[in-house]
């Protein structure tokens, strides 16, 4: 069985800011191990380094038993790929080369047909078999089965863009599992998934005899899937890493002792350092007017200089400090009203209402039409008034559907988009989009934007455009906007999939104070306790309502 061996690597941003600093870590066989921190910090870098994708500034990494790598794209390919160049793409090196090989020169046979094409194809079709080729698609049947409900020849050349981001991310799971690599690197492997799609995910990992290091902001899966908990860190001279060599129920508790050790250790340090210095200004001025004590001065330098070129203990992590103001403001009691709503061709009419102030978590599987739920509300009902026009930069797309659903007065809707598709923020640096504002948000003065960034922990990355964020840091901006736009109505799809333990925590407290309502689609089973209503679109097309979340709907049954 494979493992991962990094070794005191270092890495700097292409300004120069350091990123990675002096970061060891050890995955032994078998091993399931998680790679958490603060969005930003570094986690996917540090696996593209471990990949190969990236070389370290610094240090080494070592790597047995074959890698398979999924990277943190997969489950929002909108390109013009099918499902055999995903499989491909993740397929061991030399059935990937052998595979591009054959579409090289099947190409040229369309394009010339010459006999030296003929010939080159020949030999990549011998190359393909000798590589496993066929074994492989005899695989791959059994992933696309799995995943899609299809044999392999029936999806092959199905595109992935069709594909919901949780049938993308489950085929490369159930193909990196299946294969023969030894050691796997995930990055960010439930995103996209529902509950039950995070089940199945949780018992194949805990179940499969590979090496492991994956990265999750899910904390139901971190708990149940995590032998050990590896932390990225931030700090000034770049992220420092250490281990918790036990799972997640017991990490909080440890790195709080970790943190309070380490105050405690600068602590002593300081003092140590302070009472040297005491002592060799003491022998100092004792020495300018007793030569006898100059070899006593000459002793407290060398041990103050000692002391120092040691250098102090590790420094205390920086603590990142999220604080979301989400207000909101008064609305009319009733907030939503649904009238025997029908989203064509998902699920069957329904009624709702829902009051203001409620928290109301919309439950179910992949592709039920929880999103076009919400799409539908952020574009304010089946016939808006200007009062309910969305906040925000991006206009809703049109959600065909029967019957009527309307927003009450004074009710503003904020929406957070699962795939943070806003075109008007691309290319454009965070501290510019504040400055400017829109029509529903007044702009700031640099000042005080950046002060509003600071509160979300975006100081640092004010310079940066939009687009060049991670997922995690874009998901904070969004919810900056939301606080600043004047939403009386959040509605939230999927708002932890990105964000990192403390962000999502901070969420939780921020919608705990805000004023208005809210309306998440989430598969979050930790974020879904915060709520107190729960509608669920289950597997038969029906929408209803549970006193408690609802995780074991399956996909909605429709003819396919």
């Amino acid at each position: 069985m494979g493992h991962i061996d990094v070794s005191s690597v270092f890495f700097s941003l292409p300004d120069g800011r350091p990123l990675l600093s002096d970061v060891s870590l050890r995955v032994g066989e078998g091993a399931k191990v998680a790679l958490i921190g603060p969005n930003g910090t570094g986690k996917t870098t540090l696996t593209r380094i471990i990949s190969g994708d990236l070389p370290a500034h610094e240090g080494a990494v070592s790597r047995s038993g074959g890698l398979g790598v999924m990277r943190q794209f997969v489950g929002s390919v909108r390109d013009a790929s099918t499902v055999r160049d995903l499989l491909v793409s993740v397929a061991p090196e030399r059935i990937r080369l052998a595979a591009e090989e054959i579409d090289r020169t099947e190409l040229l046979m369309m394009e010339r047909d010459s006999e030296s094409d003929q010939m080159a194809y020949a030999h990549a079709l011998v190359e393909w078999g000798e590589a496993g080729g066929y074994e492989q698609e005899t695989l791959w049947d059994q992933v696309t089965m799995a995943a899609l409900g299809v044999p392999h020849e029936k999806a092959r050349w199905r595109r992935v863009a069709t594909l919901s981001g949780g049938e993308q991310k489950r085929l490369v799971i159930e193909a990196l599992l299946r294969g023969p690599e030894e050691v796997l690197l995930l990055d960010e492997p439930d995103n996209y998934l529902d509950v039950r799609a995070k089940r199945w995910l949780e018992q194949a990992l805990v179940g499969s005899p590979k090496t492991i290091l994956f990265i999750s902001h899910d904390r139901e899966l971190l708990a149940r899937v995590a032998t050990r908990i590896a932390t990225l860190e931030p700090g000034a001279a770049g992220a420092t890493l250490w281990v918790h060599p036990a799972g997640f129920a017991t990490y909080a508790a440890a790195r709080a002792d970790r943190n309070a050790r380490l105050d405690e250790l600068r602590r002593r340090w300081d003092e140590e350092r302070a009472k040297l210095r005491a002592l060799v200004q003491l022998y100092k001025q004792k020495a300018a007017y007793n030569s006898a004590m100059a070899p006593r001065y000459q002793a407290a330098q060398t041990r103050l200089r000692r002391f120092e070129d040691a250098g102090p203990p590790e420094a205390v992590p920086l603590r990142q400090r999220v604080r979301m103001r989400l207000t909101g403001g008064r609305t009319a009691k009733r907030a939503v009203v649904a009238e025997q709503l029908e989203l064509t061709g998902l699920m069957k009419p329904f009624d709702l209402q829902v009051w203001f102030g409620e928290r109301v978590a919309v439950l179910g599987s992949n592709g039920s039409g929880k999103s076009h739920f919400l799409r539908l509300l952020a574009a304010g009902g089946s016939d808006p008034e200007p009062e309910h026009r969305p906040v925000g930069d991006v206009r809703p797309a049109p959600v065909p559907h029967t019957g009527l659903v309307r927003l009450g007065s004074r009710v503003r809707p904020g929406w957070f988009a699962q795939t943070h598709e806003h075109p008007g923020l691309l290319g454009r640096t965070l501290l510019e989009i504040l400055h400017r504002g829109d029509e529903h948000r007044a702009g700031k003065p640099r000042e005080e934007a950046a002060r509003a960034l600071d509160r979300y922990e975006l100081a640092r990355s004010g310079e940066q455009t939009f687009d060049s964020l991670s997922g995690g840091q874009q998901a904070r901006f969004q919810i900056l906007l939301l606080e600043l736009s004047g939403a009386t109505l959040l509605l939230l799809d999927e708002p932890t999939d990105n964000l990192d333990l403390q962000s999502a925590e901070a969420l939780e407290d921020g919608l705990a104070g805000f004023e208005g309502t809210v309306v998440a689609v989430t598969h979050d089973r930790w974020f879904a306790r915060g709520f107190d209503r729960f509608l669920v679109f289950g597997a038969d097309g029906r929408v209803y309502e549970s006193d408690e979340p609802v995780w074991d709907e399956g996909r909605v049954l429709r003819p396919r």
